[in-house]
């Protein structure tokens, strides 16, 4: 969440007042009061994770009593022809086609608190709720974190940050198609932000939950990331995660099936991030896995590359891109390739007022099967946001969809030869936040 910037201009204003003599007391004292208000707000808002792990370190602030964070969006869709959304059925790399005016709706509600010890150590605790997929009995709300974390206990890693509990970890994602090319949330313990002199390491060993349980099902991983180098201008950083079971998986799963378990005892991931000039370049493999260790999948492998970013050409017009390449093999999936291309250039009117144009396209190609699958979209979107020409929230989006899905195979379907033509067109009223 982008924080104020108003305060270190404000404060240079009232050190250039406070100079002058003539300045009236009680005019001082409201500045002064004002100051602590944006300062107490910058400081708030900063807690804010944006569907990220939450991550203190020894120069965060104490705010007193309970801090509501979140992320969350809802609207109405109207559809006026085949279907409501876009789709290619087999798509590897998220909402591909592009997630704009395409999108259901949910939220993630989070309560936190924050202690400071005599000694200095920073504790929080936060518990959190979510709200996505609705089940056959209604709405579904569910437990998704309840952890504690601490930093600044040692003298020689103040920033070090350890934590146990329920929690998001390891969840990196692109944007435009709102895709987490990891995801291992769990519940175990680990920490954030070790140094090991000017780079930093974080590692976790998180147990999978599944449903409404409180326990964990069986499938254990072990992530780890090496960040903080640098090379000029440029960022990277390095994923290795592993995973592996438990005999209560198998027995459990088999169990449920009732059927043999072919299932991998382990699995491993290993990418390489680089950012550099506001675009991020992506390499992930995994092996026995897709995007989680926690598949175990015997004999699937699946590659990934992606590239996204934006440009401004000036305090108006910009754009944002995505390009994306993931294949899937395996003995027990359909082998495929999916790429995808989504390009977004926006225009703000002024802080408020901005519109969007995105248009994507996908394509899935399977190897094994006789078959294409494509998909394409526009979507134009008039926006209200909260400031900074369009890029802050919450934002009202009144948006308008065209595209077509066609699918010459399905897959999961009862019947995998049907082929499936359908146009899109919709129009809808959506908010997004994240606060």
């Amino acid at each position: 969440m982008k924080q104020f910037n108003l305060l270190p201009v404000s404060l240079a204003v009232a050190a250039t007042l406070v100079a002058a003599p003539s300045f009236a007391d009680t005019e001082l004292e409201e500045l002064k009061q004002r100051l602590a208000e944006l300062e107490s707000k910058q400081q708030t808002s900063s807690y804010a994770d944006d569907q990220q792990p939450l991550v203190l370190s020894s120069k965060s602030d104490v705010p007193d009593g309970v801090v509501f964070t979140g992320y969350a969006r809802y609207g109405m869709q109207y559809a006026a022809d085949d279907a409501g959304r876009v789709t290619t059925d087999g798509a590897l790399t998220g909402n591909s086609t592009g997630r704009l005016g395409n999108e259901g709706n949910g939220g993630e509600f989070q309560f936190g608190k924050f202690f400071e010890s005599d000694g200095g150590a920073i504790w929080d605790v936060q518990v959190m709720l979510e709200h996505w997929q609705g089940d056959a009995d209604g709405d579904a709300v569910g437990l998704k974190k309840f952890y504690a974390g601490v930093t600044n206990l040692f003298e020689s890693q103040q920033d070090l940050y350890i934590w146990a509990g329920r929690d998001f970890n390891q969840r990196p994602a692109t944007d435009l198609n709102d895709y987490f090319w990891m995801m291992h949330d769990g519940q175990g313990g680990g920490f954030y932000n070790l140094d090991l002199g000017g780079v930093s390491f974080d590692m976790s060993v998180v147990g999978q939950v599944d449903g409404a349980s409180v326990e964990d099902n069986g499938r254990y991983a072990v992530t780890s990331k090496l960040h903080g180098i640098s090379l000029g201008e440029a960022d990277f950083s390095f994923y290795a995660n592993y995973g592996f079971t438990s005999k209560d998986d198998l027995t459990n799963k088999s169990e449920k099936t009732g059927n043999d378990v072919d299932a991998a005892s382990s699995a491993y991931q290993l990418a390489g991030q680089v950012g550099m000039y506001d675009q991020n370049f992506i390499v992930r493999y995994s092996n026995n896995a897709l995007d989680s260790v926690f598949d175990l999948a015997e004999d699937q492998t699946a590659l990934l590359f992606s590239f996204d970013g934006s440009y401004s050409f000036n305090d108006q017009w910009g754009v944002e891109y995505l390009a994306a390449y993931q294949s899937l093999e395996g003995k027990d999936v359909e082998d495929r390739v999916n790429t995808n291309f989504i390009v977004r250039p926006t225009y703000a009117w002024n802080d408020v007022h901005s519109t969007w144009l995105e248009m994507g396209y996908s394509v899935v190609e399977f190897e094994d099967i006789d078959a294409t699958n494509s998909s394409w979209k526009t979507t134009l979107s008039q926006n209200i946001s909260f400031g900074d020409m369009g890029t802050a929230r919450p934002m009202l989006r009144f948006y308008a969809t065209v595209g077509n899905s066609d699918n010459e195979y399905t897959i999961n379907h009862s019947d995998p030869t049907s082929v499936r033509d359908e146009d899109t067109l919709t129009v809808g009223a959506m908010f997004e936040a994240w606060w």
